[in-house]
């Protein structure tokens, strides 16, 4: 995809409705041939508009008007190609443990492991440590109380809620840059990748870089390709170890891609007798018009996986968004 229609598509198919600022933003650089012609300077894969957005607001461009971030981007694009080029799009949305709520609920009490596959810097490794809100179901809250991150979700047909929080005996993540919330700069980029306008999930993200800041997760720099098999022997023994990864597989080469479902077989077949790799279904779609397939599907007691057709605007019988 060229990078107008890049820019233009991701205004209008992403964050229209969401951050008028962004919209306007992209919808303006789109029929710029100035900043068309800059940002056509980085490689494909940096191009981006999360990527050169969020580089611009790390270097404290503000919130307005195009023409003004224009000039700011022109004036500061050699720093922009800088971070842009040092960093990577790792936003760490923090409301995604409520979609992953109702399937470690199916593990009642008992101990479970979690390993996280493009983990940023981890905020998703901690489902016992908030609150959620599901409409027309159950409020819950951690064994000492209401969280100071609650997450509200909203269903569609009739899924199965959970009823308790689960039992995270050992937590673990791998990233090929993994971020430490505890360090102002990474932070800050975390910061930046938040949408303008979006007051709530910035408050997320402080309050749960808060709860990471007192029992740090086990952060693993590594490519999920060589270093998950290692991560995953790490966890205790007899302990249910569930794997999962949300928007990193977009970013994955396309051969990387298509072997991450063999991978994750081998992982279940090999360690049957001692643990289970993944839960139920967990499925990733791509927005339409990509052009890439959707990654993956895997099966209770880890021994199948295969890819998924593409994109429906249908999601099944049941739904969570957060």
């Amino acid at each position: 995809m060229e990078t107008a229609a890049r820019y233009r598509n991701f205004a209008e198919r992403e964050v229209h409705d969401y951050s008028p600022c962004y919209e306007r933003w992209c919808l303006g650089i789109s029929g710029d041939t100035e900043l068309l012609a800059l940002i056509e300077t980085l490689p494909v894969y940096k191009r981006q508009p999360n990527l050169v957005l969020g580089a611009a607001r790390y270097l404290g461009v503000t919130v307005g008007p195009f023409e003004e971030f224009k000039d700011f981007l022109i004036a500061n694009w050699a720093q922009v190609r800088e971070v842009a080029m040092t960093r990577r799009t790792q936003t760490n949305e923090v409301g995604r443990p409520a979609v992953l709520l109702p399937l470690l609920s199916r593990y009642g009490s008992d101990p479970v492991a979690l390993i996280e596959f493009g983990t940023s810097a981890g905020l998703c490794l901690y489902p016992d440590r908030y609150s959620y809100t599901y409409d027309g179901g159950p409020v819950l809250d951690p064994l000492d109380g209401r969280s100071s991150v609650v997450l509200p979700c909203a269903t569609t047909g009739n899924p199965p809620l959970p009823d308790r929080l689960p039992n995270v005996v050992h937590r673990a993540g791998i990233d090929l840059n993994p971020l430490d919330v505890s360090d102002p700069d990474d932070l800050r980029w975390l910061e930046s990748l938040v949408w303008p306008e979006q007051r709530n999930r910035l408050d997320r993200l402080h309050n749960a870089a808060l709860i990471a800041c007192r029992d740090s997760p086990r952060l693993v720099r590594g490519d999920l390709m060589k270093s998950l098999s290692d991560v995953v022997r790490e966890a205790p023994a007899g302990v249910p170890v569930i794997v999962f990864g949300s928007a990193v597989l977009l970013y994955l080469p396309k051969e990387d891609r298509a072997a991450v479902p063999a991978m994750m077989q081998e992982l279940g077949f090999l360690r049957t007798h001692r643990r289970t790799v993944l839960g139920r279904s967990i499925r990733a779609f791509l927005p339409a018009g990509f052009g890439r397939r959707p990654v993956m599907s895997t099966s209770e007691g880890g021994a199948r996986a295969e890819p998924l057709p593409p994109r429906r605007r249908s999601r099944g019988p049941h739904a969570w968004s957060c």
